[in-house]
């Protein structure tokens, strides 16, 4: 059932990138996401191009098949763009639990047969590495990028975020690689910002930079480890002051 009566972290990250894939419910949640907690639009703007940066590192490693999970609604370029740049019949599997995420998906991204959109949710792990749709896609004995983009701070330490990684990372075979962004309370104040979320289908859970880098657990980080987002592997230099970014970002090898 699509839910449009409260906003969605989805559609609330499309929003402040500047998409139109939302409803007045998530434009006003954003909305009042720039007027509380500066420096939220730079934040999702400088994850998005963390994250396009690490899917080309890790095709430039030679990875041919990407995971990606919460993957949100499309924007371009999209992982399957910046990844076929480099290799253009590397397979994506999209995967998000909001129905119109999955809508958009179909419509937009299901354009060969490299490509697959799925509707699952990060909190059964399992339903993931199970699901038809992505084992179209997707060959667990052969490296596979796990994209794990700001996705696990609306999973509550009730519903133990470490133990879901931990899962997937056991599927993975020797040669794949994590990417992970997270947000961060370490540079600013995010009382406000978890508010405008405790009224979404997800609550904000920021941590701090040690609790992230334990997602790694099990991988070893690449050069240079675990920063924020603008600061992995620059490609132009940034602007962007310390406190107003606050997400984490990193990519790491799972090399046994």
């Amino acid at each position: 059932m699509i839910d449009t009566s409260r906003p969605h972290p989805a559609r609330i990250y499309d929003y402040l990138l500047g998409g139109k894939d939302n409803y007045e419910v998530d434009e006003l949640a954003g909305d009042e996401l720039v007027a509380t907690t500066p420096g939220v639009r730079m934040s999702a703007r400088a994850n998005r191009a963390f994250l396009q940066r690490a899917v080309r590192y890790v095709v430039q490693c030679g990875i041919r098949q990407i995971l990606d999970i919460g993957a949100g609604l499309p924007n371009s370029p999209n992982v399957h763009e910046i990844a076929h740049t480099v290799a253009p019949h590397a397979r994506v599997a999209y995967i998000d639990n909001d129905p119109i995420v999955k809508a958009h998906a179909d419509a937009l991204l299901r354009t060969s047969d490299t490509i697959s959109t799925a509707l699952a949710d990060l909190r059964d792990p399992q339903s993931i590495v199970r699901h038809p749709d992505i084992r179209q896609v997707i060959d667990f004995d052969e490296p596979i990028a796990l994209i794990l983009g700001a996705v696990l701070h609306f999973v509550t330490d009730a519903e133990q975020p470490q133990r879901l990684v931990a899962t997937l990372r056991n599927v993975l075979p020797a040669g794949s690689f994590l990417v992970l962004s997270h947000a961060t309370a370490d540079f600013a104040d995010s009382t406000r910002a978890r508010a405008v979320y405790d009224r979404a289908t997800a609550t904000l859970n920021p941590r701090p930079r040690a609790e992230v880098q334990q997602f790694f657990t099990g991988f070893e980080l690449v050069e240079p480890g675990l920063t924020q987002a603008p600061l992995w592997r620059p490609d132009a230099p940034t602007s962007a002051r310390p406190g107003q970014v606050g997400i984490y970002g990193g990519v790491a090898h799972k090399a046994h």
